[in-house]
């Protein structure tokens, strides 16, 4: 009798138990009292749930003092330098961001003949070109940024350093596929016709 006794307040505690459990675990513990932006709320005399920014107020990741590096431009003229130095790790970065990025257009050497117009999209102007051969540098960080023609802006996609080292590249790419032979050291023109005479 005892026993039967014992296991019913058992039963009855463990069930008390489970109650005050699950009444603890309620929706409205998730959905808690906040206003939704633009939502009426009574806590503010202007009944505004979202407050106004403060004049000046720049939000993190936003403040860009310096001219040249995240516009392209000095002085409202676009860059005709690098905001940085241009070293190999520059360039093999931008060569990295221009194979990813822009060869699907322009092609890995520039020309123009990426694989996207091989399918029918229109040729953009080869890199080699006179004009874009003698167009300031920050032109290309300006396409990038902003995008012209048919190429929209990449702002979103490419942060402004990793602009300035596909423009590094862009460059290099140019120099490559315009240098006179006469222009290179002694030994690498000697070793360029070793290798046109093989051929």
């Amino acid at each position: 009798m005892k026993s039967n006794l014992l296991n019913y307040i058992q039963i009855g505690l463990l069930g008390v138990f489970c109650m005050i459990a699950l009444a603890a675990c309620r929706q409205d513990m998730h959905d808690q009292p906040r206003p939704e932006p633009y939502e009426l709320s009574n806590f503010f005399e202007d009944r505004r749930s979202s407050r106004p920014k403060l004049e000046g107020t720049i939000a993190r990741g936003y403040l860009r003092l310096d001219e040249h590096l995240y516009t392209g431009k000095v002085n409202g003229e676009l860059a005709t330098t690098f905001p940085f130095p241009v070293t190999i790790d520059v360039l093999k970065r931008g060569q990295d961001r221009f194979n990813i990025f822009c060869a699907p257009c322009h092609s890995k050497v520039g020309d123009g003949l990426g694989m996207i117009v091989q399918r029918g999209m229109k040729q953009p102007e080869s890199y080699h070109s006179q004009r874009l051969r003698e167009v300031a540098v920050g032109h290309f960080f300006d396409v990038m940024t902003n995008g012209l023609g048919n190429m929209y802006s990449y702002v979103e996609r490419i942060k402004p350093r990793d602009r300035w080292a596909i423009a590094a590249y862009i460059r290099a790419l140019q120099l490559s596929q315009g240098a006179n032979l006469s222009e290179l050291p002694e030994r690498d023109q000697q070793q360029i016709q070793s290798i046109v005479e093989v051929e």
